[in-house]
């Protein structure tokens, strides 16, 4: 992705993070490979600052897990998180079929 390219992905990458979180919990090290296989190179710098908005707008909360200095955060989506992937798969079915349909 280039410098542009990161202000337009970067709603699909939320995306892909409530979606990942709604099928179960996620970290971030784990959440960076799997948006990898997705083509996206996102940094921690990036990434984890978006889980930390994610969770401070509601769609995620997280628990620590292991000891305290070195504890991983372990995100999960929450009521919020859910409804908002649900009306964003509407919205992005309808934006599919505008993209795709003309092929």
């Amino acid at each position: 992705m280039t410098g542009g390219d990161k202000d337009l992905y970067s709603g699909l990458i939320r995306l892909h993070v409530l979606h990942h979180a709604a099928e179960k919990p996620i970290y971030g090290a784990w959440m960076i490979e799997e948006l990898r296989h997705h083509g996206y190179e996102i940094s921690p710098g990036t990434l984890y600052p978006m889980l930390h908005a994610l969770t401070r707008k509601g769609y995620l909360k997280f628990r620590q897990e292991g000891p305290s200095r070195r504890a991983r955060r372990i995100y999960t989506i929450t009521p919020k998180g859910r409804a908002a992937v649900a009306d964003a798969k509407k919205k992005v079915r309808e934006l599919f079929s505008e993209l795709f349909d003309k092929e």
